[in-house]
């Protein structure tokens, strides 16, 4: 009788892989909880200050100026 063919080895190797199978299958749901925990909105931690957006490393102020302000106004304005 060959090796493969063995009784025992064949037992040993069906429930190595059911093992493993398992294992798989639990990796796979703990990942997924994981995920889907980390999706969950957290009500408490709220953004504080979105008045700008980053670029490298510089905040730029998405607000303008009063002086601005007053040249956009001015721009914008149509002769009568």
């Amino acid at each position: 009788m060959s090796k493969k063919n063995d009784l025992g080895r064949r037992k040993r190797q069906h429930d190595f892989d059911l093992k493993r199978e398992k294992e798989a299958k639990e990796k796979k749901e703990k990942k997924l909880n994981a995920k889907k925990n980390k999706m969950k909105v957290d009500g408490s931690s709220k953004k504080k200050g979105g008045g700008g957006f980053q670029v490298g490393k510089k905040k730029l102020k998405t607000r303008m100026t009063p002086l601005a302000k007053a040249k956009a106004t001015q721009a914008m304005e149509v002769d009568k």
